[in-house]
């Protein structure tokens, strides 16, 4: 009924730049928060970037009576470095690891060999069913030429289909993490607008923290400042966003983040700002039903982007995938020129080798390598213009039932 005691549930998310051998005081700063989170006793702690499994059951040891009930995703070649931590039993987990996620050859990024995903976990809290969902996407590095926008809104567009499609049976549905998208970006617009989530840092009756919310800001000695030189305030890309189903409404009482060091301490938790959420969640007297919210022209012109930019991302793919197939066929006949020459001397058509042994062997080497790098990634933008083709089919299907929604009845 209305006016049922309203339930508060606090949310800490952070990403918290934990990568072996690479970041700096990694295990210092996993110690602190570590040490932080049990004392300050949230309900839900979602992380990201914690890539080794030692650090996880490092915090689940130390988290064990604050937090008795976690879970960490495992995918990808070093992990999808998703994790959760809550005071509240975990009824079942998910994770779906996105079709698309960079490129292997980018290796000073390596966003290919984590297994970028979202994770999900359901909770019954108060008998209140709560889908939580954990996700890092794609990174962003430099936002001028940005080669990776088509693969985050394919992320992006992944994500809010799974959403959509298991929260069905949700009363309320919360999502947190790093999505490397600013909050104006058309990724997050189309996120917000194909789910209904809402931002809890526009909705927050209060806020503290950096200004505008930020979360990668200059004044963190870890982060790296040439990223931020266009925003000399910072980035908010690291989110906590929420909707409520069925009977329930959920509102955002206070929003914090971090500001740099921790406190008592004189280093900060990440390269990131932390994100801290305080909800009300409350039963209403009748059902609101599960709708999309804002499912109209303003949204079918969102799609409309996304699908614009996903298509120039497919014009890209093609054109890598003709080159590298090229460049496979080039190599092929370098191989069959140089085997038929082989076989011509063995045959006793002619009086010597063509070439000197070594070179004639280094040649061979050279395309055979050539031969397999060239077919490996030729491989690679196949698949890659089969999903960012099927992608485009997926919005313009949802582009048309948009559209057609305003007239209906």
């Amino acid at each position: 009924m209305e006016g049922e005691p309203t339930m508060r549930l606090r949310i800490f998310d952070l990403n918290c730049w934990a990568i072996r051998y690479l970041s700096k005081r990694r295990q210092e700063r996993v110690r602190l928060i570590g040490d932080t989170l049990r004392q300050e006793h949230f309900d839900l702690v979602l992380l990201q970037e914690v890539w080794s499994e030692q650090d996880y059951s490092g915090l689940k040891v130390k988290l064990a009576g604050s937090y008795p009930f976690s879970h960490y995703f495992r995918s990808g070649v070093i992990g999808s470095g998703l994790c959760i931590f809550s005071r509240f039993p975990i009824l079942d987990t998910l994770l779906f690891q996105y079709s698309l996620n960079g490129y292997p050859y980018m290796l000073q990024h390596g966003d290919w060999f984590c297994g970028k995903s979202v994770g999900l976990v359901i909770m019954k809290i108060s008998g209140i069913i709560f889908n939580v969902y954990v996700t890092h996407l794609h990174a962003e590095y430099c936002r001028d030429k940005d080669a990776y926008l088509p693969h985050r809104l394919v992320q992006a567009w992944e994500l809010a289909q799974f959403i959509r499609h298991t929260s069905k049976a949700a009363d309320v549905v919360l999502l947190g993490g790093d999505l490397n998208m600013h909050p104006e970006d058309v990724g997050i617009r189309l996120l917000r607008g194909w789910t209904g989530l809402q931002d809890a840092f526009a909705e927050a009756t209060r806020f503290e923290g950096c200004k505008n919310g930020c979360t990668l800001v200059p004044d963190n000695c870890f982060t790296d400042k040439s990223e931020l030189l266009p925003f000399p305030l910072g980035i908010r890309i690291d989110y906590i966003l929420y909707k409520a189903i069925s009977s329930f409404t959920v509102k955002c009482e206070e929003l914090k983040t971090t500001t740099g060091p921790a406190p008592g301490m004189g280093i900060p938790f990440s390269d990131h700002e932390a994100v801290m959420a305080t909800l009300h969640i409350q039963r209403q007297g009748r059902p609101v039903g599960a709708t999309l919210g804002t499912a109209d022209l303003a949204l079918a012109d969102v799609v409309t982007e996304a699908q614009t930019e996903v298509g120039m991302g497919l014009q890209a793919a093609q054109r890598q995938r003709y080159s590298w197939g090229r460049m496979a066929v080039l190599a092929l006949l370098l191989l069959v020129l140089q085997a038929a020459a082989v076989l011509g001397t063995l045959a006793g058509l002619g009086t010597q080798q063509p070439f000197p042994k070594l070179s004639f062997c280094l040649l061979a080497f050279l395309a055979l390598g050539v031969l397999i790098l060239a077919t490996g990634l030729h491989l690679f933008h196949t698949m890659e213009v089969k999903i960012l083709h099927g992608t485009k089919d997926q919005m313009r299907m949802a582009l048309r039932a948009l559209q057609e929604r305003p007239s209906e009845g």
